[in-house]
């Protein structure tokens, strides 16, 4: 059986729709296969031979030699064998070659039905083998179509979807509008390959600064971190290992050239380049630029910073809608508390006062206390013995004795909340400021140093400093 040009065929769609040959052949032999079985029977052996350099295809059916003919769609007499084959034997099995022109348009329809099902299975599947490697990198394609708010970009070889969601907000695309886009998945399931893109993912960042920075490419600039909110603002942190390369300005570029290419590809978004440290607090002082910050105080376990910024900085410190700090957070990973200075020393006056209400402490035991985390009364009530006994100088009847004033005090607080005294016209006479709040849900934090509210002096000198 020559198939016309099958060849040819072959080989244009190999090349056009990134087929391998292998599978194209494969395709094509299943395909007369199932012509045969329903031209030849359901319970045939049949084989389909391809030949490469001719094109030519042929079809033998398998029949077993035997004595005595059962089921002669797989049985032949010995004296028929011998017509086949001279040297044929009882319970050989030899191959017929088949007229394939007897199979008829019915088996032809099948054939092609079979090969076109198998080639758009074959389609689907080298999309996805020609794609996944592209994961986590930067493609470009035209805008093929808008669906419901979904960009359909056409990849030359495929189609790509960029969700409503992972477009960069305001920004407008018609339809032959180039576009460039992160590869966020590809996916495959019953209805073929799927490629999602993304303009909004914090690596699409990553991926344009690589592109336009040499440095990065070389190895000599290292991206740390990217935090994004898309077509507003974006942080990005950065470092060198070379001391003579400064990584910040590698990334702006002359007149900030490299950054503005990057700011307008992501529709005028404001991009913070960071200086890294491994120092994560000078980092994080770093991501909160340009606010001068006064003092940070660490709690390691929980991953968790008091930033205490100079008072005309902590708007700055902060952003529009938190927007700065929230950044900054992402960036680096840990969770951050800002507050002025003014803010700082009411918060640390009241956790002094709210400990030293407790029966029998003194300043240095509340000192001693705010160091290691114990910021008022109700930390003290919910502690464990062994914990206070880490930190404080008592016997084990002092830390128990200080538990159970500390609890007093708890209780005393909220039933003063729930039960205000009245006056003498019936209205409430607490008064918020009278009323210690109940800490017990404030995060311990950790400070070499904690200065008493007492001393003015001792709480300049340390105003200054970076802990």
């Amino acid at each position: 059986m020559l198939i016309t040009d099958i060849k040819r065929v072959i080989d244009q769609v190999s090349r056009e729709k990134g087929i391998s040959r292998e599978v194209l052949v494969a395709t094509l032999k299943e395909a007369i296969e199932s012509a045969a079985r329903k031209k030849l029977g359901p319970r045939v052996d049949v084989e389909v031979h391809y030949d490469e350099k001719t094109g030519e295809v042929d079809v033998f059916q398998f029949k077993e030699v035997v004595e005595e003919v059962q089921d002669p769609e797989i049985e032949l007499t010995y004296e028929e064998g011998l017509g086949y084959d001279a040297e044929c034997e009882l319970g050989d099995s030899l191959g017929i070659k088949v007229d394939t022109s007897s199979f008829g348009r019915i088996a032809a329809q099948s054939a092609k039905q079979v090969i076109i099902q198998k080639m758009k299975e074959a389609e689907k599947s080298a999309v996805y083998e020609n794609f996944i490697h592209k994961k986590g990198e930067i493609i470009n394609g035209i805008v093929q179509r808008v669906d419901r708010g979904n960009i359909i970009v056409n990849l030359g070889q495929a189609e790509a979807i960029l969700t409503s969601r992972e477009q960069i907000p305001r920004e407008n695309y018609r339809r032959g509008d180039r576009i460039r886009a992160y590869v966020l998945d590809v996916l495959e399931d019953a209805r073929g390959s799927q490629i999602i893109l993304s303009r909004t993912h914090p690596e699409f960042l990553v991926k344009l600064f690589a592109t336009e920075v040499p440095e990065i490419t070389e190895g000599i600039v290292s991206i740390r971190g990217a935090a994004r909110e898309a077509g507003v603002r974006s942080k990005i942190a950065v470092s060198s290992s070379d001391s003579d390369v400064d990584p910040v300005g590698a990334c702006v570029g002359m007149k900030g050239n490299r950054v503005q290419s990057i700011v307008q590809e992501l529709r005028g978004e404001k991009i913070d380049i960071v200086q890294w440290n491994p120092d994560v607090a000078k980092f994080v002082c770093n991501a909160l630029a340009p606010a001068e910050i006064a003092r940070v105080i660490i709690d390691e376990d929980n991953k968790n910073m008091e930033i205490i910024v100079v008072d005309d900085f902590l708007s700055i410190a902060i952003g529009k809608n938190g927007q700065n700090v929230r950044l900054a957070c992402r960036l680096t990973g840990w969770h951050l508390e800002v507050m002025s200075e003014d803010e700082y020393s009411r918060s640390l006056k009241k956790g002094y006062d709210s400990l030293m209400d407790i029966p029998h402490v003194t300043l240095a035991m509340a000192e001693a206390l705010y160091k290691n985390g114990f910021c008022a009364s109700a930390d003290v009530a919910s502690a464990q013995k062994e914990a206070l006994l880490s930190v404080t100088d008592m016997t084990e009847e002092e830390v128990a004795l200080l538990i159970e004033n500390a609890q007093k005090i708890v209780a005393q607080s909220k039933e003063s909340v729930q039960e205000p005294p009245l006056t003498d016209d019936g209205e409430s006479a607490a008064h918020p400021e009278e009323i210690l709040p109940d800490e017990g849900n404030r995060e311990q934090i950790v400070e070499d140093e904690v200065p008493s509210p007492l001393s003015d002096a001792q709480e300049d000198d340390d105003a200054d400093g970076v802990e």
